[in-house]
């Protein structure tokens, strides 16, 4: 300030030219410690611990539910836990001042999603990692727009280049800012390990 999903190390960005502000309105997920934040509204309903996670091939996830996937790191294989915890969904006026260019962000909205990830298996990083470069937000089926230069340290959330050291057991919080339409009626949030998915959340908007 989510078909067949490819793993995503690079976005076609559009350009922040100023941080974006405290977002109006949380789309919540029952998730693994979600909820920390207090102000926004819950569209989701109040919240509840996480399910246990699933290993699948991708497709739809329950909210608060998590998955298991792995993903190629520096040392070696890693196995994570990930769960989409909540999507916080920004206004036009946001939006607008987010980008160099207005009538880039015309009709949209900033949405933030805030997903955990937890190290289940593997060799500790010691480095960066690159489980969130395959996260990503859609609208009603269709990719946002990536903000690049979006905080990444806002509230509940951590910037990953400042994790250098992971070990197994140990939880972050990484959050993607896009833009969607801003009367889209579904906000989803995908995610992919190397060799399998897009895993989807879903959070209807109020």
């Amino acid at each position: 300030m989510c078909v067949q999903e490819p793993v995503v190390h690079h976005k076609s960005p559009l350009r922040l030219a100023a941080p974006v502000a405290v977002l109006a309105l949380a789309l919540t997920a029952c998730g693994d410690g979600a909820g920390e934040d207090a102000g926004p509204k819950s569209a989701a309903g109040p919240e509840a611990p996480a399910s246990p996670p699933r290993a699948a091939s991708g497709g739809d996830v329950a909210t608060g539910e998590a998955v298991t996937g792995k993903v190629a790191e520096e040392p070696g294989e890693v196995t994570y836990e990930v769960v989409a915890r909540k999507v916080d969904v920004g206004t036009e006026a946001e939006a607008a001042g987010a980008v160099a260019d207005a009538a880039d962000a015309k009709g949209k909205v900033p949405a933030v999603a805030h997903v955990a990830y937890t190290h289940r298996g593997g060799p500790a990083l010691t480095g960066g990692s690159e489980v969130h470069d395959a996260t990503a937000v859609f609208a009603d089926g269709q990719r946002g727009a990536v903000l690049v230069g979006a905080p990444d340290d806002a509230p509940g959330c951590e910037d990953p280049y400042d994790v250098k050291s992971w070990r197994q057991g140990e939880r972050h919080v990484f959050c993607e800012t896009y833009l969607i339409p801003s009367d889209a009626t579904s906000v989803e949030v995908h995610w992919s390990e190397e060799d399998g998915g897009p895993w989807v959340w879903k959070f209807p908007r109020a």
